[in-house]
């Protein structure tokens, strides 16, 4: 290494410390009688409305840049072979006009069976209590829907999803929450059958101080006659400690 990649190394380091010193590192563990992903069941191996998922996760927020990473975890049971969901994600935040925006990318990993691995970049405004957000898939699957690990020669790839969700604190301690998101699958999935659907979810949460809240909401999705139970409506509930 020369003397002059060794000094903008050091330059660097210099000007990264403060971002570094002012580094905020957040961890979160919850426990949820239900793990439904937008509107689905994520445990396909139970026809009961309890099935419990343990799940926890971290954030890592470069001070005051706008820059963060993270990592969140939970129980699944709709791959063959995988019991763990783990997804990594990344991005930037910042303010336009009144906006809050959000952008970043996101890979949902199995490791136990990779059919299931989706990437996907997302974007999202927020204005007060109302947030809006799209998530656009440029893995080449989504989900497995495709079966393109299976040598289908589909695609899940441009699937997109968009949600729009508002949070309201009504009483000290008390905020109301609902959301409704409309998933549109790629051409090629659809092509074999499977329809565009809709889901939602209206409920609330309650603060107990020191990081625990308790949530509680119905959340299900349409397009029953096709998806089957994972799509019905449950009452979930979710208790989360954040440290």
């Amino acid at each position: 290494m020369t003397r002059a990649s060794i000094k903008f190394l050091s330059v660097a380091f210099i000007a990264a410390l403060p971002m570094l010193a002012s580094a905020q590192l957040t961890g979160n563990v919850s426990l949820t009688s239900n793990y439904k992903f937008r509107g689905q069941d994520q445990d396909t191996g139970k026809v009961s409305a309890f099935k419990p998922a343990v799940q926890g996760g971290f954030d890592y927020a470069f001070g005051d840049s706008g820059w963060y990473v993270g990592n969140w975890n939970s129980s699944v049971n709709w791959l063959s072979g995988n019991s763990l969901e783990s997804d990594v994600y990344g991005g930037y935040k910042f303010k336009a006009g009144g906006l809050d925006m959000d952008v970043g990318a996101l890979a949902y990993l199995y490791p136990g069976n990779t059919s299931g691995n989706t990437t996907e970049l997302y974007g999202a405004a927020t204005f007060g209590p109302l947030t809006a957000k799209y998530s656009h898939t440029v893995s080449k699957d989504y989900f497995g829907w495709a079966g393109a690990k299976s040598g289908s020669g589909l695609k899940g790839r441009n699937t997109g999803y968009l949600s729009f969700a508002v949070a309201q604190e009504v009483l000290p301690k008390v905020t109301l929450k609902a959301s409704v998101g409309f998933t549109r699958f790629s051409s090629d999935i659809k092509d074999s059958g499977v329809p565009n659907y809709m889901d939602y979810s209206v409920g609330g949460a309650y603060d107990f101080g020191d990081g625990l809240t308790l949530g509680a909401a119905i959340v299900g999705a349409n397009k029953k006659d096709f998806f089957g139970p994972v799509n019905k409506a449950r009452v979930i509930a979710t208790l989360t400690k954040t440290l």
